[in-house]
C-alpha cells in the first residue's frame, strides 16, 4: 500500500483494519493473563498442570491468550502458544509455581511472544 498524507484516506484505511480485527475476534474466546512479574523477569509463566491434573493451557478452550504487562496487551493464538511452550517441557524452564508450588508451568521468554 502506498503512503498517503491525507487524513481522510488514513481514516478509511484505519477503519478497514478495525473491521478486520473485529471479524477475527468475533465469536472467539480470549483468556487474559496478568503476569505481575513478567516485566521484571522477562518471562511469562504458562501453567499446564495443577494439583495432580491438567490445567491452564492444557485445559483451556480459548482461541487466544492475551498477556497483560503493565499497560499493554499482547495476543497470541493458543495453538501457537502451546507450540512455543512444548519445546520447554522437561527442561530448566519447566517450573513449579502457583499457590504453594502445586502447579507446573513453562517460563516462556517474553521475546518468544512477539
Amino acid at each position: 500500500m502506498d503512503y498517503n498524507n491525507d487524513f481522510k484516506y488514513d481514516l478509511k484505511v484505519g477503519q478497514i483494519k478495525e473491521e478486520e480485527l473485529g471479524s477475527i475476534f468475533k465469536d472467539k474466546l480470549i483468556e487474559v493473563k496478568h503476569d505481575l512479574q513478567a516485566l521484571d523477569t522477562g518471562n511469562v509463566y504458562v501453567e499446564y498442570y495443577s494439583r495432580g491434573k491438567p490445567s491452564g493451557i492444557s485445559k483451556t478452550q480459548s482461541d487466544y491468550y492475551c498477556f497483560a504487562f503493565g499497560t499493554t496487551f499482547h495476543l497470541i493464538a493458543t495453538n501457537e502458544l502451546k507450540a512455543k511452550c512444548r519445546k520447554y517441557i522437561n527442561t530448566n524452564r519447566d517450573k513449579k509455581g502457583g499457590d504453594s508450588n502445586t502447579s507446573k508451568g513453562i517460563l516462556l521468554p517474553m521475546t518468544e511472544l512477539f
